[in-house]
């Protein structure tokens, strides 16, 4: 959970505690999370033991060394354009009805911090957890959403591996280091309060 807590834990742990148990959920649950979108895709089959063995969301303080990404869109990113910057790290997956009420507002957060002077907005990378690349393709275009995007490859899991639940939001600082982690829905005023990092 956030290190710093505020009004919306309570509701928050409610709804961590109910991702816990909806990791893999059926097709009827994510269609009434997100009435409007199109059926989403099951996870991969070996998603529920993958999990099970994940590590645990990481403490505040904990150094995280960033690898080279492939984009989605073709485009690679490089450790180096973290360097000196407050950047966030995002884990979804299209078929994931917490992420589709959670992602609206990381977008926002993505469109407000991009406009910011080079290096001084929030950096952001995000990660598909979807089976095929293809399928995060197609939920980005879906939904408009235009923020760095890379595919979990298997490469990609064993260099920077998702800690346990669905979404994962961290918040790397200026130093290497993990400022805030949370696991599941984050509510309007909990992805907006993540600037506050950048100063």
């Amino acid at each position: 959970m956030s290190s710093m807590p505020d009004s919306s834990w309570p509701r928050r742990r409610w709804i961590v505690a109910t991702a816990a148990g909806l990791l893999v959920p059926p097709a009827a649950t994510a269609q009434s999370a997100s009435p409007s979108a199109a059926s989403p895709a099951p996870p991969a089959p070996d998603a529920a033991a993958q999990e099970a063995k994940a590590p645990p969301l990481p403490a505040p303080g904990t150094l995280i060394s960033m690898p080279a990404v492939e984009l989605l869109d073709g485009q690679r990113f490089e450790p180096a354009m973290a360097e000196g910057r407050v950047l966030l790290l995002y884990w979804w997956a299209s078929w994931c009805p917490f992420c589709a009420l959670t992602s609206p507002h990381v977008d926002k957060l993505w469109q407000a911090q991009r406009q910011r002077s080079p290096g001084q907005g929030l950096a952001m990378l995000t990660f598909s957890i979807d089976k095929k690349p293809d399928e995060a393709r197609a939920y980005l275009q879906r939904r408009g959403y235009a923020w760095p995007a890379a595919w979990v490859s298997p490469a990609l899991h064993r260099a920077l591996p998702k800690p346990k639940g669905l979404p994962v939001t961290l918040v790397r600082g200026r130093d290497g280091r993990i400022l805030q982690a949370e696991a599941g829905q984050l509510f309007p005023e909990d992805v907006e309060a993540l600037a506050r990092h950048v100063g």
